[in-house]
């Protein structure tokens, strides 16, 4: 008995590989559905409709908008346009001047100028970052009873998560916010540093007109960056 039944189910399995493969569809008249060729070509509507399109270039493959392009259509047709190169430490100015000296044919005289922007100083008063959300909770509400406004620092990364009391432009200005902090009982805060005072340059032709920009985006030189883009870019 044990021996038929493993008989009849060899022959049922041989029998359904067969028909699955195509192989009795004349003899049964029934096919399985197939989905391979030829008979998923012969079962597309309409196949003469299908366009191949190429694929598109990916954004990082499309060309970016020379310095002289944007030079020239920020000038337009009719009215100058102020265009600038920049900002540069003091050192990387000079030899952004020497290119712009060195370009052939010379740029017009006092179509430029060097201009020196003094950055000052930022400082923050900071309190440490709370170490949970119920101290985080407790200092909220020591400050409001104070009366001072604070906000939660996203950055700097060293920063993240302080609450910062106020800016100051000055070292000075900042050390004396803190003594008068630290009298009214808020404490454990400090001065933190963001950023020291410096001074940067930037080479501008404020009054450029379509040919002059023409000439300044062409200029290809290390020494400018990015080139010349209009002013407050």
């Amino acid at each position: 008995m044990l021996r038929r039944l493993v008989f009849l189910l060899l022959a049922a399995n041989l029998l359904f590989f067969a028909w699955s493969k195509g192989w009795l569809g004349d003899l049964l008249g029934v096919r399985p559905d197939a989905q391979r060729e030829p008979e998923r070509l012969a079962r597309q509507v309409r196949p003469q409709t299908i366009v191949v399109l190429p694929p598109a270039p990916a954004a990082s493959a499309r060309p970016a908008a020379a310095p002289a392009s944007v030079a020239v259509a920020a000038a337009g047709d009719d009215k100058p346009v102020c265009l600038e190169a920049g900002p540069f430490a003091t050192g990387a100015s000079i030899s952004a001047m020497a290119a712009l000296r060195a370009v052939q044919p010379p740029l017009p005289p006092g179509s430029w100028v060097e201009v020196t922007i003094d950055r000052p100083g930022a400082w923050l008063v900071v309190l440490p970052r709370p170490a949970s959300r119920e101290a985080l909770t407790r200092r909220d509400e020591e400050l409001k009873r104070a009366r001072i406004a604070y906000e939660v620092l996203n950055t700097p990364e060293e920063l993240a998560g302080s609450l910062s009391l106020g800016r100051f432009d000055d070292r000075d200005a900042a050390d004396k916010a803190l003594a008068q902090l630290s009298q009214r009982g808020i404490r454990p805060a400090k001065v933190a540093e963001l950023h020291a005072a410096s001074t940067i340059h930037v080479l501008r032709a404020a009054k450029a007109d379509k040919a002059l920009a023409a000439q300044l985006g062409a200029i290809r030189s290390d020494a400018l960056g990015r080139g010349f883009v209009p002013c407050g870019s």
